[in-house]
């Protein structure tokens, strides 16, 4: 029974200092020469498409997402601004201009093309009532100015119920420097 004992004892030792060895100063002194390669390679395919938040939402009916969301933005005009007028006028039948002075079609057709435009010289901002669509920032209350656009009329005056989703602000910070995102808690 001792034979057993100091057997394990010495087990467990050796194991223990087999375990707790350090080998951190053996890391290497030369530096790669070549930057690590990523593969690319395989097939892939587009899933979403969401560059204004809410408009593929609101404005391309569930049987028609995924050819929305795999047209090529240079061709969703085309495709889509018919549709998205449609659904437009079925939101608001009394529309007529927004506060852009845009009628449906033109706005339909900005809309349809689902992309970001952003102005590299000037404000930044999804719309402040005097730049339109010259970016987003990230504190731009994105979805009040889509329902004033879509309910508000000509002045944005019309349908104040359906203005404003009351949202102002983000519950957290922005943080100061990049990525500029608040903290998720």
């Amino acid at each position: 029974m001792k034979n057993i004992k100091t057997i394990m004892f010495a087990l467990l030792i050796s194991g223990a200092a087999f375990n707790c060895s350090s080998d951190d100063d053996t890391a290497p002194t030369t530096t790669p020469t070549t930057e690590p390669t990523v593969e690319f390679s395989g097939t892939y395919s587009q899933d979403d498409q969401m560059a204004r938040p809410a408009i593929n939402t609101v404005f391309v009916d569930a049987s028609a997402k995924n050819t929305f969301n795999t047209t090529v933005p240079s061709a969703q005009g085309a495709a889509f601004q018919s549709a998205f007028e449609s659904r437009l006028l079925a939101l608001n039948a009394g529309y007529t201009t927004n506060a852009l002075g845009w009628n449906a079609s033109t706005f339909t057709g900005a809309l349809a093309t689902d992309v970001l435009t952003v102005s590299l010289e000037g404000t930044t901002t999804f719309f402040d009532g005097t730049n339109v669509l010259t970016g987003r920032a990230l504190a731009d209350d994105v979805i009040s100015v889509e329902l004033l656009l879509i309910f508000g009329g000509p002045d944005g005056s019309e349908n104040p119920q359906l203005t404003d989703d009351h949202v102002d602000a983000n519950d957290k910070p922005f943080s100061s420097s990049f990525p500029y995102l608040a903290s998720p808690w």
